[in-house]
């Protein structure tokens, strides 16, 4: 799998899990417990939410939440 293609998996990952606790807004926000990330998932959390294109973001307190969420 290329480098890029692994980034795009986790990011995919992470987002879905974001996703289907919710966590669709600042307030909204949840901390790596309640969104039950493993270990693979906490590892590329700072990568992936840290991208500027990326729709993963993360507040001050360490929580973390979804993007242009549309359903």
């Amino acid at each position: 799998m290329m480098q890029s293609g692994l980034v795009f998996k986790m990011q995919y990952k992470i987002k879905n899990k974001l996703e289907a606790v919710g966590a669709t807004s600042r307030e909204k926000a949840v901390t790596i417990e309640e969104a039950g990330f493993n270990l693979q998932e906490r590892n590329w959390l700072n990568y992936v939410a840290g991208g500027l294109v990326s729709k993963v973001r993360k507040t001050r307190d360490k929580r973390y939440y979804v993007t242009g969420y549309k359903r």
